[in-house]
């Protein structure tokens, strides 16, 4: 165990520098001063984890520092000090964890016209770099995301890796090429991670660090992970997500079977077999506080599978049919292992037909027998059972000569633990009738046959049609909605968050919606896709290019998201007006305070003017309102309405006023009767009148309301 480094985790900085928020009742030459100061104390996150170590080992601080003297003495030999340890290191790995807690400027500001029911809906769609959207949401979605499924670029020399500014191992060399501006930074927000660079793992990790520790604050305790990969970098995933999560919280690895052989690539040419399986790596916040899967169950329509078995020559057991039971008559008891008394009747006068029999019988065809006789269906097993032996033991003992018998007891496990249950024998080896009804389930009138799965799941069948899935032409790397479903039929919580960082095409949030369709569940989406440019010469991407076009749309990837969303939500609520389709669309932006910088001569004049006016000129109230609500905690889809002159804000069992536009308009009465719990004011609205200002504090004071002014 490295204790080390598990102190130095806590050492995480601040998400967002925001101008910091002072109470009315300092000076306004104190207030402009922390006004625009970076240091943010309020949304200190590194505070946050720094408290939550001290309130475990208070015995290692000293003048609330870290003494890693004191942490040596506590833990002694287990802190590694050897520089021959294991674990995951790579070049750049160090700036990776700087990018990490380096904060961001950005800001989301919301597009209502790009948005379906903006007023309404609890889903977001954000359009920009991920790994600020994910820095920005960091306050008000911490420990509150149930599912995160991505599907990242898989490394395999031909993708695109988001490319942060420190990840640029040769800045001489890029800058020399033109991908670096005069700043220094990376024109591009993504480039091609080719097979023949030097740091081609260590590119991909560095993307990736960064963004899997953002995710994992932003899961609950008992919250999921899901990782799409191929083998270029299912090693290395697997290592740094035990890096992130903890080895302990590794759940599973599933192997889905995505294209037939014919239709996969590899082999031949390189000499290697056909690679037609993707890796799904699944991690855990807290494996303690996790509550498992549901059940996972693939699903065959009965009549189809009894076809395919007969043209594959495979045998079907499920033939034989209990059309009546006889007359039960009782004639001793046993005990199971736990002493419970198990009854045992002998049947006489039972009907047993086989499904072929009765389907000439009743002049019907055999698809109609299994619906009829759903329940009645059954083929014979001899489990290995310590009931069955008993059952056996003490119906021999009677010299009973029957081939038919039944028992009733109440099991103290497994599906029928607690309830009164009947089983029935068949024939002198006392063969145990199975029935078909343990192992499927009739939907839409239809009988399927579900079978567990395990850690191998086959979507070839699901795959065929994939470029048409979404009405949206975009054939490369989409995933199958069968998928995802799954993946959220997985999850015990039916109005859960969902969260999805590469959203590519829109899979996610489609699921989520046909989904709560099809159960009536009110799970919600964050999807996050970077506006990345379609290239018409490309084959896998000229449709979709064209189809911006044609909806004269920016021709880029987080266009084709939206639209399918759009197309997918409407279709649903055509069918179900009740099912949220909408979504809410933000983009990442700059923010709207202006930033303050250490002044010097030339920018002495501009730096003094934020004192007045912190806002930028094109900032406008909605947009400043949002970019508010991220620095107060409160989540995007909080309710807002507009009322003479406020902003009001509720969520959940919070209420919050914000005054951003004119003072003038504000009937403070109507606040102090509302009472919300923070009213929240622009400084500049009090145009320099400190006697006002006071006077709005005190009585927000008195009224038992927190003033806040930024």
């Amino acid at each position: 165990m490295q204790k080390i480094a598990l102190a130095e985790k806590f050492y995480l900085t601040t998400f967002l520098e925001i101008p910091q928020c002072q109470t009315a009742q300092h000076s306004t030459a104190q207030h402009s001063t922390a006004q625009h100061s970076t240091a943010q104390q309020e949304y200190d996150f590194q505070s946050l984890k720094l408290q939550q170590l001290k309130s475990v080992l208070p015995e290692i601080f000293s003048e609330n520092q870290i003494d890693f003297e004191k942490f040596q003495q506590l833990f002694g030999d287990q802190i590694a000090t050897s520089p021959d340890r294991y674990g995951l290191n790579w070049a750049g790995k160090s700036a990776a964890y700087q990018t990490l807690q380096s904060p961001t400027f950005k800001t989301l500001t919301p597009c209502v016209g790009e948005s379906v029911n903006f007023d309404t809906t609890q889903n977001l769609f954000i359009e920009g770099e991920n790994l600020d959207v994910l820095k920005a949401l960091q306050k008000s979605y911490f420990n509150s995301v149930k599912m995160i499924y991505i599907d990242p670029p898989y490394n395999t020399g031909n993708d695109f890796v988001y490319n942060d500014s420190f990840a640029q191992s040769k800045a001489e060399y890029a800058e020399a090429v033109g991908d670096l501006d005069e700043q220094g930074k990376l024109k591009k927000a993504f480039v091609k991670n080719s097979k023949e660079n030097g740091h081609y793992h260590s590119n991909w990790l560095n993307m990736m660090l960064p963004r899997l520790h953002l995710a994992r604050n932003l899961l609950k305790d008992d919250g999921v992970i899901f990782i799409s990969i191929d083998d270029n970098e299912q090693a290395q995933l697997k290592l740094l997500c035990d890096e992130v999560f903890g080895e302990e919280n590794f759940v599973n690895a599933i192997a889905i079977n995505m294209k037939n052989i014919a239709g996969a690539s590899g082999g031949g040419e390189d000499k290697r077999l056909k690679k037609n399986v993707e890796i799904l790596l699944i991690y855990v916040k807290s494996y303690e506080s996790f509550n498992g899967f549901e059940n996972v169950y693939e699903y065959r329509e009965i009549s189809e599978l009894v076809e395919e078995y007969k043209q594959t020559g495979k045998s079907w057991k499920y033939t034989s049919v209990l059309v009546d039971k006889g007359n039960a008559n009782y004639i001793c008891s046993t005990v199971d292992g736990e002493g419970n008394e198990i009854k045992i009747y002998s049947r006489k006068g039972y009907q047993i037909n086989s499904v072929s029999e009765l389907s000439k019988l009743e002049n019907l065809p055999e698809k109609e027998i299994y619906k009829k006789y759903a329940t009645k269906i059954f083929q014979t097993a001899m489990p290995q059972s310590s009931i069955r032996s008993r059952v056996m033991k003490a119906v021999s003992e009677l010299s009973i000569e029957n081939d038919f018998f039944s028992i009733e007891y109440i099991p103290r496990s497994g599906r029928n633990k607690g309830i009164l249950y009947e089983q029935f024998y068949k024939g002198d080896n006392f063969r145990l009738l199975a029935w078909l009804k343990d192992v499927s389930e009739e939907i839409n009138g239809e009988l399927y046959k579900k079978e567990m799965q395990g850690t191998f799941w086959d979507f070839v069948s699901e795959t065929k049609n994939l470029t048409k899935e979404g009405n949206i032409p975009f054939p490369n790397g989409k995933k199958p909605v069968a998928l995802l479903k799954r993946l959220l039929e997985m999850q015990d919580d039916k109005n859960c968050l969902v969260l999805d960082f590469f959203c590519g095409s829109g899979t996610t949030a489609h699921s989520v919606m046909k989904l709560n369709y099809e159960d009536n569940g009110k799970r919600r989406y964050i999807c996050v896709q970077i506006p990345e440019i379609l290239d018409p010469d490309d084959k896998d991407q000229k449709l979709a290019y064209e189809l911006c076009n044609e909806l004269n749309k920016p021709t880029n990837i987080a266009e084709i998201s939206k639209e399918r969303i759009r197309r997918a939500g409407k279709q649903i609520s055509e069918q179900h007006k009740e099912i949220d389709t909408g979504f809410k669309v933000f983009k990442l932006t700059d923010s709207h305070f202006k930033q303050w910088q250490q002044p010097t001569k030339e920018n002495l004049a501009d730096q003094l003017e934020m004192f007045v006016e912190p806002l930028k000129k094109d900032a406008g109230p909605q947009a400043v309102l949002y970019e508010i609500l991220l620095r107060l905690g409160l989540k995007l889809t909080a309710k807002v309405r507009w009322e003479n002159g406020v902003f009001w804000v509720e969520e959940e069992n919070i209420t919050v006023a914000l005054l951003l536009t004119d003072l003038q308009a504000v009937n403070f009465d109507e606040i102090f009767a509302k009472c919300p719990q923070k009213v929240v004011a622009l400084d500049s609205l009090f145009a320099n009148n400190d006697a006002l200002k006071k006077n709005t504090e005190l009585q927000m004071n008195d009224a038992g309301i927190a003033f806040v002014v930024i």
